[in-house]
């Protein structure tokens, strides 16, 4: 555990309207600022936070001179679209993101942020061709960038983990090296921009499986509509099938069928990048100890 006289603060962002937010709480799942919450204070469990809900206060953004305050910023999944210049719910996270780039705050986040760090520092984001990439994605490979990034340090070279995007980013921006990938897109990224840099991956290293299987419940009218389920029955059979193996994950029975890995199942793997971000990005500028965690 790190011990710092003064504990970190983050800023957590949330722009997902108060309608989704109010489904995820029907379907029993929480909700994206809580997700990122708890996966900050299980390394940093003295770290302090502020949340952002955007999408219900617009102007409520930091300054730049309030952002120099912040260890860093997290950027959660949302169900925006970054490219969308007349929604002012997505334009004012784009230019907060800005502003850290110009103050130099790091960044790290997950799909929608990871998106938000390449669009906001010059690069392009698109709706996917092939539609909807959901659940459980493998083969996802490191670049040969990868090899020398701390992003990766301690990741494996090839590995699976959750997804949930229909856009997907189709140009990276100046200062944007491409980190991992899978056939159907960019999976992981490192900007560097302004006085900052942003670590993103198109996957959620927040979620487990409980929470990935409550995400397909929310999601149900659209997933079966996309074919990726037959009807209501197909899909629960999925979901109990995901809680059952979250409630015991020893059993190999259900790892088996339901392709899933030791890259998904323990913590510290799956949320190795995020480690690896406060070890390198933050903990540093703080004079703190990295965090250590075996794997």
């Amino acid at each position: 555990m790190n011990t710092m006289s003064k504990p970190l603060r983050f800023l957590i962002l949330d722009g997902y309207p108060k309608a989704s937010r109010d489904q995820f709480d029907e379907v029993g799942m929480k909700l994206a600022w809580a997700l990122y919450r708890d996966m900050l204070v299980k390394y940093l469990p003295d770290a302090e936070y502020d949340v952002w809900l955007s999408s219900d206060d617009l102007k409520g953004g930091a300054t730049e001179e309030d952002l120099k305050g912040y260890a860093g910023v997290l950027w959660p999944g949302c169900n925006l679209t970054v490219y969308h210049t007349d929604d002012e719910r997505a334009t004012c996270q784009v230019e907060l993101a800005k502003r850290a780039y110009n103050v130099g705050v790091p960044g790290f986040g997950s799909c929608w942020g990871a998106q938000v760090a390449v669009y906001s520092a010059g690069g392009e984001v698109s709706p996917h061709p092939k539609g909807r990439e959901m659940g459980v994605v493998r083969n996802i490979a490191t670049t040969d960038a990868a090899k020398t990034h701390p992003m990766f340090h301690g990741k494996p070279h090839v590995y699976s983990h959750f997804v949930s995007h229909d856009d997907h980013i189709t140009k990276l921006p100046e200062g944007g090296v491409l980190l991992a990938a899978n056939e159907h897109c960019c999976q992981a990224v490192a900007v560097k921009h302004g006085k900052g840099e942003f670590w993103g991956v198109q996957y959620h290293p927040e979620y487990d499986l409980h929470e990935l299987a409550r995400l397909i419940v929310a999601r149900e009218d659209r997933l079966v509509k996309q074919g990726l389920f037959r009807g209501h029955e197909d899909l629960m059979a999925y979901v109990d099938r995901l809680e059952a193996l979250h409630d015991d994950p020893a059993r190999t029975d259900l790892r088996w069928q339901l392709g899933i890995d030791d890259h998904v199942i323990q913590d510290e793997m799956r949320q190795r990048e995020f480690i690896n971000w406060l070890n390198a990005l933050v903990l540093p500028k703080a004079g703190a100890p990295p965090v250590q965690r075996a794997l």
